[in-house]
Parts: C-alpha cells; sequence; structure tokens
C-alpha cells in the first residue's frame, strides 16, 4: 500500500510542478524585470532629465509604497475570486503602466508612475506564496519557492543584458534609449496577462490536467496538513495581524529588502563607475545573480531535506551582509568588489525563499492571505528605505561602497531576530513526508 501511495505522490506532485511553476516563474520574470529595469534606465534618464541621486533613489523606491498599500487588499480579493483572474489582471495592468515610464518629463510625473506600478502590481508576489500553499504541501515548498523565486534571478541575469543593448537605441526614432526599454519590456507582461487567463488553474479540484485519484489525494493532504496546523492554533485574520512573531517576521523581510532593492537598483551605476560601456554593464551586472540563482535552488532544496529553516536563513543573512560591506575594502579594485558582490548575492538569494516556509507553516485560511500580504508588503517598504537610504548617502558622500556598507547593517539585524525566535514547533508536527522528485 505504502508503495502504491509512494507512486501516486511522486507522479501527481511531478505533474502539479510541471505544469504550475512555469507559469509563475515566467510572471514573476516579466515581474522584476519591470521592476529594477529604472536602475538602467538612470544611466541615460537621470543626466536627460537632470534626477539626482537622491531623487533617483526616492522614485526608485515609492514603487514599494504603492505596493504596500495595495498588497492586503489584492491577496484577500486573490483568495476570494481565484488566482487565474486576479494575476491575469495584475500582469495587464502592471504591464501597460510601467510603459507609462517611457513618457515621465520631470521628476513629480517621474514619482507618479513609479507609485502606480507599485499599485498595479501589488499582490502578485504573496498572491503566488498563498496559490502554492494550495497546491504543494510542506515538504515541498521551500524548493518551490526557490524555483520560483529564481526566476527573479534569472531576469537579473537576462534583463541586464537586454537592457544595456536597448540602451543603444537612443536617439533612434526620436526616443532616448531609456525610453525604449521601458516600452519594448513592457510587453512580456502583457503577454503573460493572456497566458495565466487560459492556463493558470484555481485549485487542485478544479484541475482537468489530474486524474481524479490525483486530485483526491492532493485535496486529503492539503486538507491533513491544515488540520494539523490548526490544532495547534487556529489564526483568524485579524488574530494574524496583532500576532507579535509575524510582525517579527515582517520585519526580518523588510531588512533583506532594504539591502536587495538596494544594490538592485544601484548595481547598474555602480558597474558603469568601473568605466565600461552600456553593453558590458549589462553583462557585468549579470555575474552575481548566475551565482545567486545556484546557490538559491541549492539551498531550498536543503532545507526541505533537513526540514531546518531558522539557521538556514539567519546565515544566508550574515553571508549576504559580509558580501556588501567588504565591497567597501575594495572600492579601488573592480575585480575584488565584483567578488565580494558574488558572495553578498550567494547569502542573499538564499533568504526569501526559505523564509515562507515560517509564515506558511503557522497561518490557514483568510489569515494566511492576510498574513502573507501584510508580511510581504510591509517588508517591501525595505524596497523603499533601501534604494532612498543608498540615494542620500551617495549623494552625501559621493561613495558607492559606503551605500553598500549602510544597506548591509539589516542583514545583521534581520539574523538577530530570527536566531532570537527561535524553531517555531509547527514545523515539527507535520511528519516528515516522502518527497517525490519533481
Amino acid at each position: 500500500m505504502d508503495a502504491e501511495v509512494t507512486a501516486l505522490e511522486r507522479e501527481t506532485m511531478r505533474r502539479v510542478a510541471w505544469r504550475l511553476v512555469p507559469l509563475l516563474m515566467l510572471g514573476y520574470f516579466c515581474a522584476y524585470l519591470d521592476r529594477v529595469n529604472v536602475g538602467f534606465a538612470a544611466l541615460i534618464m537621470n543626466k536627460a532629465l537632470g534626477f539626482s541621486p537622491a531623487v533617483f533613489g526616492f522614485g526608485a523606491g515609492l514603487f514599494f509604497v504603492g505596493y504596500f498599500l495595495f498588497e492586503l487588499p489584492s491577496n484577500l480579493i486573490l483568495a476570494r475570486v481565484g488566482a487565474r483572474r486576479w494575476m491575469a489582471r495584475i500582469l495587464l495592468t502592471w504591464g501597460l503602466i510601467s510603459a507609462l515610464n517611457a513618457f515621465v518629463w520631470n521628476i513629480p510625473t517621474f514619482y507618479g508612475v513609479r507609485f502606480a506600478l507599485g499599485l498595479a502590481e501589488a499582490g502578485f508576489y504573496p498572491g503566488v506564496v498563498l496559490y502554492l500553499t494550495w497546491w504543494f504541501p510542506s515538504a515541498y515548498r521551500s524548493r518551490m519557492m526557490a524555483l520560483f523565486q529564481s526566476a527573479s534571478t534569472i531576469s537579473l541575469i537576462i534583463g541586464p543584458a537586454l537592457s544595456g543593448q536597448l540602451l543603444r537605441l537612443d536617439g533612434w526614432l526620436g526616443l532616448g534609449g531609456w525610453q525604449w526599454l521601458f516600452l519594448l519590456e513592457a510587453t512580456p507582461p502583457l503577454v503573460m496577462a493572456v497566458v495565466y487567463y487560459f492556463l493558470l488553474t484555481d485549485r487542485p479540484g478544479d484541475a482537468a490536467w489530474l486524474r481524479p485519484d490525483q486530485r483526491d489525494w492532493l485535496n486529503a493532504r492539503i486538507a491533513s496538513e491544515m488540520a494539523q496546523r490548526e490544532e495547534i492554533r487556529r489564526f483568524e485574520l485579524g488574530d494574524a495581524l496583532r500576532n507579535a512573531r509575524v510582525w517579527w517576521l515582517t520585519a526580518v523581510y523588510f531588512g533583506q529588502n532594504v539591502a536587495n532593492y538596494g544594490l538592485l537598483i544601484f548595481l547598474p551605476q555602480i558597474v558603469r563607475a568601473f568605466g565600461v560601456g552600456y553593453g558590458m554593464t549589462g553583462l557585468i551586472s549579470a555575474v552575481p545573480f548566475v551565482f545567486g540563482v545556484v546557490s538559491m535552488i541549492a539551498g531550498g532544496w536543503h532545507s526541505d531535506r533537513t526540514g531546518e529553516r531558522t539557521w538556514h536563513i539567519a546565515i544566508a543573512c550574515l553571508v549576504g551582509a559580509a558580501g556588501l560591506a567588504a565591497c567597501s575594502l575594495f572600492a579601488g579594485s573592480p575585480w575584488l568588489m565584483m567578488a565580494a558582490l558574488v558572495v553578498g548575492q550567494l547569502g542573499q538569494a538564499n533568504i526569501a525563499p526559505i523564509f515562507w516556509s515560517l509564515p506558511t507553516a503557522m497561518l490557514t485560511g483568510s489569515a494566511a492571505a492576510g498574513g502573507i500580504a501584510l508580511i510581504n508588503s510591509v517588508g517591501n517598504l525595505g524596497g523603499f528605505a533601501g534604494p532612498y537610504a543608498f540615494g542620500l548617502v551617495k549623494q552625501a558622500s559621493g561613495s558607492d561602497t559606503l551605500g553598500l556598507v549602510v544597506i548591509a547593517a539589516p542583514l545583521v539585524i534581520a539574523a538577530i531576530i530570527l536566531i532570537a525566535l527561535g524553531h517555531d514547533r509547527r514545523l515539527e508536527r507535520i511528519p516528515a513526508a516522502r518527497q517525490a522528485r519533481v
């Protein structure tokens, strides 16, 4: 009997993974492409429009203010109407608004479009985190999150090379290279909106592409895990929003986003200062993320195999902080500075995929939708604080490396919080399940 169950589990999880994860990855690839391409546009746009480092950093970070305001309602709507329609809507609106970046002409319009883009994209990432809990038992989630999250890193490998080449269209048909960058990179999410609407499936019970016995097994497994968690405590939405552990996890996620987006937004300018052209800036900027994507997938796999979460994340935070801070020692050597950035990305890439196994281990139902959105929305305000702080430090000191030290500090604080919080026993109540190779 066990052999039959194991075979059913393996076949079911492989089919679910191959059907859903590539779609989710493509969507997140588009999200990151349109979220951070402003860093490359800045190589021409800032001079053309007269933006200072502080103005640019503030405007780039305003994306996350809009993101923060609509994140929680967006995820609650997704839980009510389903992922297929709501995620298609998100992709459509953010693609359209991303294209509007090409037509900003002064500081207020830049601020306005960045804010609106955050409103449009709000809910996609936490929606996927919630969506994965509907489809994947807990023993698979870190790996699936790592695969999904790797799309952002792949985007950061392909995107810089593409953006560097698009900047070379500067002056073609009377448009700046930064305008062509925004217009052409807004196309993929519009295409994916259609793909999501027709191909994404809301729940296992709706999956005509699974056999009846596979649907029954998956529904039973997910329901069993939910019941086991709720034996410890059933959180309602209000409980989740007031829970101290949820807020401490939010602080951890805030810290990692300060470092993550502070680096992402300003990395093209850091590399450009090495004295290379637009094309080489794109290629060199991609190097840390090539290493990061391998580290991310390996870390998620190892965390699932061992069942350990806290120390995986804490060590990743400390490695990320060490790499960023070490850049201050190598300001005169581009090679050594890039090596330090690679080390930083080896750590940074491992934080988010494993991190989400912590809140999803304690929250279910509407509490999961609201709690995940709360952590992601407030935590992503770090995406505003990081670029803005970096821009202020750079403008005041003229130093990129000092800015990297500043944004590394929250990673250390995040590690301390995680270690102090300790292990959540809900992670122990779900038996170590057989894990299909998917």
